[in-house]
């Protein structure tokens, strides 16, 4: 039985890996994609990461794993189908049937950004297509940008780059907004912000690079960047009945990491809070880890 099972190799589950083999502690990363590196691999470039300026997103998630392997971190590769508190500790289960126990459980499965679902989104991923204003809106200064959305993301996104970019076309299916009436009160009065609503986006354009998107009325902006902020879907699904999830699907917890259910943490994007950056989950794995250490030693 392992001390550790962490569930996700991605900053998170990367952090937390380190952090429980300094404590001493057997542990192993469970990942259900070949050598995966987590949501970070979506960025083309991470410029806000302390001592890391203009890594790309792949290269740096890719840093991270040769950190963990380094410390001997052991990695698994499987889907874990299902989690099961037992007697002296936790049961996985994976899709090919396989259990794996542990005395405790690190879950650092993230969440993933809702997709537009349309021609040339996938395409222009990290080449003009952003899921993170905070992350890659520094790239675009002075240039002409599109924000799709109209939850609190997007109304913020539009805001935070309005004060980068030449020009923000902020694009939302609906004519009412989700989003705060305040944030959206300042963008009307900004100069540079133009919102089209209700407005559908059609289609990413470009060759190398995002040069333009197509409405669904014919008409065509061109812009550098299409920023898409409809929402994120927390991967927590199976967690469901286990430990306490918020309205919207995230696991209950505080920045220690524990959740409802004593040894079972939680660490990254899948949890509750406000600021989902690469900078924050590596914080979230440490102090997880830590507080499962604790917590097999109070054992």
């Amino acid at each position: 039985m392992l001390d550790v099972l962490i569930i996700g190799s991605g900053p998170a589950g990367l952090s937390a890996a380190i952090y429980a083999k300094r404590a001493e502690l057997s542990v192993t990363v469970l990942e259900k994609l070949y050598l995966g590196l987590g949501q970070i691999t979506e960025s083309g470039k991470v410029d806000n990461y302390l001592g890391m300026p203009g890594m790309s997103g792949y290269d740096m998630g890719e840093a991270f794993r040769n950190h963990a392997v380094s410390f001997g971190v052991d990695f698994k590769e499987g889907e874990a189908a299902a989690v099961e508190k037992t007697e002296d500790g936790f049961a996985v289960t994976l899709a090919d049937g396989e259990i794996l126990t542990a005395k405790s459980v690190i879950y650092a499965a993230g969440a993933a950004h809702r997709h537009l679902g349309i021609p040339g989104e996938e395409e222009f991923s990290g080449r003009g297509v952003s899921y993170c204003a905070v992350c890659d809106g520094a790239f675009y200064r002075g240039k002409d940008v599109a924000v799709a959305g109209g939850g609190n993301t997007a109304l913020d996104d539009a805001l935070y780059l309005s004060e980068l970019c030449g020009k923000v076309y902020l694009i939302h299916r609906r004519e009412e907004f989700r989003g705060a009436a305040a944030t959206l009160a300042k963008l009307k009065g900004k100069e540079n912000v133009e919102i089209l609503a209700p407005a559908v986006i059609k289609a990413v354009t470009g060759e190398k690079k995002v040069s333009g998107i197509v409405l669904l009325d014919g008409r065509e902006l061109s812009v550098s960047g299409l920023f898409v902020a409809v929402g994120m879907m927390p991967q927590a699904a199976l967690l469901s009945g286990l430990v306490e999830l918020d309205a919207s699907g995230y696991v209950v917890a505080d920045e220690t990491g524990k959740t409802s259910l004593p040894g079972f943490f939680v660490a990254g994007d899948v949890r509750t809070k406000k600021l989902r950056q690469v900078v924050t989950a590596a914080a979230d794995g440490a102090n997880a880890a830590v507080a499962a250490a604790e917590y097999l030693r109070e054992g």
